[in-house]
């Protein structure tokens, strides 16, 4: 029987020098030693701890190749590796990488172990005070103070970065974790419900490509920019009432969509004014020969119509929430989403609570203490 060791590792100091190690036993029973680059013995002793708690966790081979790694040598490996389409879309991509450029400023020459939460809340309070900057022919102008929401981006590209490292044994733990965004950021991840009025008063002030849009989305659920402005007319079949997806954001997305009435008319509509073209939205301004955007048209339509601005993509979700309040199950809702995690059915029920709220707001309370009209009576519910 081997005999049993009073403790589990020792601080140190070598006798040619001043700097402290660290000796410890890894889970095979190996000895390790490693300088601790500290004079502090409690700052010593700390590391010490943590290389235990790591060999106790099966941690320490992770946590090793991460101190190995910089920081800027995992943002450019992350880009080639997890970034790049097909992994992410090609627009994601870009976000990315426009992201990473900041990041990488950010956090020159550290590690990949040495990025901690107050490192992150300190870059987010740097940025949060930074101002635009857009490159001109003498230079850069500088213009506004950066939004929130750009900030935010950064933040969440950031941690699914160091969300890979840890599900690939470099990092212990994401530091992100421990991050609270310093300031508030409004209507992030809040999908607008477009009503039926709404979506009228859209269509009335908008040229008839946008109308045919419009109603497309809301009565298909198709993905704006993937799927819908690269239509190619053979994939529309009339007589039967689906529309054919070959590439989408994700394989359950690639699938037959069926067609409800008043999406059949505007497909019509919209294949009657294109003429002779292959694409359903044209556009001889791109080399794709389709439309890729409907960012300045549809502000425009807004500001006309005398709505507040929300994103086009939200008509997706609109599309959703009139199926979940239809009775249409969540499973079946996820189904007809065409989405590969039913998680994401989370976020419309922000909206079915939106519409609750509504409803809420035509409570009568005072239904009892009003004198009926002629030829009426009060009636009472009877609720089971």
């Amino acid at each position: 029987m081997s005999k049993p060791r009073k403790q589990d590792g020792v601080v140190y100091s070598r006798k040619d020098g001043r700097i402290l190690w660290i000796r410890y036993r890894d889970r095979n029973g190996k000895p390790c030693r490693e300088s601790t680059q500290t004079e502090d013995w409690q700052e010593a002793n700390r590391k010490l701890r943590e290389r235990l708690q790591a060999r106790d966790g099966n941690l320490l081979e992770a946590i090793r190749k991460g101190e190995a790694l910089g920081f800027g040598e995992w943002v450019d490996s992350f880009l080639e590796n997890y970034s790049r389409p097909p992994i992410r879309a090609h627009k994601t991509h870009e976000a990315n990488m426009r992201c990473a450029i900041h990041l990488k400023a950010a956090f020159p020459g550290r590690k990949l172990v040495e990025i901690t939460a107050d490192a992150i809340e300190d870059y987010l309070r740097n940025r949060l005070r930074q101002r635009v900057r857009v490159k001109v022919a003498g230079g850069y102008r500088e213009k506004g103070i950066l939004k929130s929401t750009t900030v935010h981006q950064e933040f969440r590209v950031l941690r699914r970065m160091l969300n890979v490292a840890v599900r690939k044994k470099l990092l212990a733990a994401n530091p992100c974790s421990g991050v609270e965004f310093p300031v508030a950021v409004k209507g992030l991840f809040r999908p607008h419900y477009v009503t039926w009025s709404e979506q009228e008063q859209i269509e009335s002030h908008g040229p008839e490509y946008l109308k045919n849009a419009v109603q497309i989305i809301t009565e298909t659920g198709l993905r704006v920019y993937k799927e819908l402005t690269s239509m190619k007319k053979d994939q529309v079949d009339l007589p039967n009432a689906v529309v054919w997806i070959p590439d989408s954001k994700t394989p359950n997305g690639t699938a037959e969509v069926p067609l409800t009435p008043l999406a059949v008319e505007a497909f019509r509509r919209q294949m009657a004014i294109t003429g002779d073209s292959l694409f359903l939205f044209p556009s001889d301004r791109n080399r794709s020969g389709h439309q890729t955007t409907f960012k300045t048209v549809w502000s425009k339509t807004l500001r006309r119509a005398k709505v507040p601005y929300f994103r086009i993509y939200d008509l997706r979700s609109t599309y959703a929430t009139r199926l979940s309040a239809g009775g249409v199950a969540d499973e079946w809702v996820t189904q007809m989403l065409r989405q590969g995690d039913a998680q994401v059915f989370k976020k419309y029920s922000q909206m079915k609570l939106q519409m609750k709220r509504e409803a809420l707001e035509k409570l009568n309370r005072r239904a009892s203490e009003m004198a009926p009209t002629t030829g009426e009576r009060m009636r009472t519910v009877m609720v089971q």
